[in-house]
């Protein structure tokens, strides 16, 4: 069995580098997006302010020297640029990359055959278009695309064969059988979550409870061993790189930078009533947003195979994820019209920033970055910062968006906006309990903050779209320790 334990382990290693490798290249690219963004504003350095990590940060507005139509047509032109080519090469080169591949590599493991689903130009396209839609500004996530990505290596890696590119290797040739490659399938699957989150205990989970039906103790310690290897990869490589910008400290893991909550809180019992509340509240708006996402795509497929012809309806695919990026600009519109000191641009990346008016506090949740955003709303002592009005048009903005977005023609995951969209409800019922007990400084009400009822409120909304229970537990417990 030193092969299947080796070829594990090869996987897992892969899909760390592969999942490194994404995020870097969106980190660049949003930073190069929002580089182009500051030639056209005011702009004005100050050190030592409260960002999180940097030391310098450039806040941005857009007062008499700003040219704000300048500014927007540079942010939509930036993204249109890369949701066309990310929409095009799902429609053009992958149909099978379309749009995120979980339910695909769901249906293959439980019996369902899908041509196409595993080969050298679904895995290219996958990666395009996911790198491109996120980094484009689109409510969406790396996720899902994530996950199949995973499972294409551990196809190819398990079975070192390739119809397309004419290459079959006379290597580990006794696993080419159906039963091994869709436990290798299942494995880089795992690989994939777990890269993603940094949780090789809920990638093995998450396998368990939503991805394979077949499975057995051997299967478990082999896939789990496959997701820590995935963890510790991008982790090791993420320890020093930063949008492929070396800043030393190879192999220093910084707790602070991969787990968000990290003191202990004590809890009251109280803390319950708000949070069974929450729970509610997220099965009820997660079987909401499934409902209309089922009757979005209905409507899509109904309008889109209305079309007779292919090459125009593939056009006409590429052309609803431009209109879905160019209603994601408003905020942006409403951001630079607010004409406010709140956008602050830290390593490419905008930050939520403490707002004068309540129309700019929605914008900026709204035009921040997905991961970077959830972040800020799950920080703790900061009571003041979103009112009821911008967080309320934040939710029903981002909810209809994302809702929107999953199931168009780009390679997308929904795991950040189900975070994103519960942080935001489940922060105004923290918001609510500060209104009826106040900001409390003591130990025994240190429970009432709004952050931490955001971070109750994303596994709400995630748990209530994705049916998930045992895994989305340990996931958020590895994110928030």
């Amino acid at each position: 069995e030193w092969d299947r334990w080796l070829l594990m382990g090869l996987i897992g290693t892969a899909v760390g580098m592969l999942g490194f490798l994404m995020h870097q290249i969106i980190d660049s690219l949003i930073k190069l997006k929002w580089d182009l963004v500051e030639n056209y504003l005011q702009v004005s350095k100050r050190n030592g302010t409260w960002s999180m990590c940097a030391d310098v940060v450039i806040y941005l507005s857009t007062g008499q020297d700003g040219n704000i139509h300048m500014t927007w047509l540079c942010a939509l032109g930036s993204g249109l640029a890369m949701v066309v080519l990310s929409s095009g090469s799902v429609l053009f080169f992958c149909p099978a990359g379309s749009p995120s591949g979980l339910p695909e590599i769901i249906g293959y493991l439980n019996g369902t055959s899908i041509q196409h689903l595993f080969n050298i130009k679904t895995f290219l396209g996958t990666f395009i278009s996911c790198v491109l839609a996120v980094a484009s500004g689109l409510f969406c996530g790396p996720e899902g695309p994530m996950i199949h990505l995973g499972a294409l290596l551990g196809c190819g890696l398990s079975q070192l064969q390739s119809d397309t590119l004419g290459v079959h290797l006379p290597i580990f040739t006794r696993f080419r059988n159906s039963a091994d490659k869709r436990s290798f399938i299942t494995a880089g699957a795992g690989a994939g979550i777990a890269s993603v989150f940094r949780a090789p205990i809920g990638g093995l989970l998450f396998t368990l409870e939503e991805v394979s039906s077949f499975w057995d103790i051997r299967l478990a310690w082999q896939t789990f061993f496959c997701c820590l290897m995935a963890t510790f990869t991008t982790d090791l490589l993420s320890s020093s790189l930063y949008g492929f910008v070396y800043r030393g400290h190879f192999g220093f893991f910084e707790a602070e930078k991969r787990i968000i909550f990290w003191n202990l809180l004590d809890m009251n019992v109280l803390a319950f009533v708000p949070t069974i509340l929450l729970g509610m509240l997220g099965g009820l708006l997660g079987a909401l947003f499934v409902s209309l996402n089922i009757k979005i795509n209905k409507l899509r497929m109904q309008f889109f195979n209305s079309i007779p012809k292919l090459s125009l309806r593939k056009t006409s695919k590429l052309l609803e994820t431009v209109l879905i990026l160019v209603i994601s600009c408003v905020p942006l519109v409403a951001s630079l019209g607010s004409g406010r000191n709140f956008l602050a641009l830290e390593v490419g990346c905008i930050f939520s920033f403490p707002c004068s008016s309540e129309q700019g506090s929605a914008a900026a949740l709204l035009v921040e970055n997905g991961k970077r955003g959830i972040t800020y709303l799950f920080k703790r002592g900061t009571h003041e910062e979103f009112g009821y009005t911008s967080l309320c048009t934040a939710l029903a903005f981002y909810f209809i968006l994302s809702c929107w977005t999953a199931g168009s023609a780009v390679a997308s995951g929904l795991v950040i906006p189900m975070l994103y969209t519960g942080a935001l409800y489940g922060r105004i019922i923290g918001l609510i309990l500060v209104s009826i007990f106040g900001v409390q400084t003591n130990k025994y009400g240190a429970w009432i903050d709004p952050g931490l009822f955001a971070a109750i409120g994303a596994a709400s909304f995630f748990s209530g779209v994705s049916r998930l229970t045992i895994s989305l537990t340990v996931i958020m417990v590895s994110m928030l320790s």
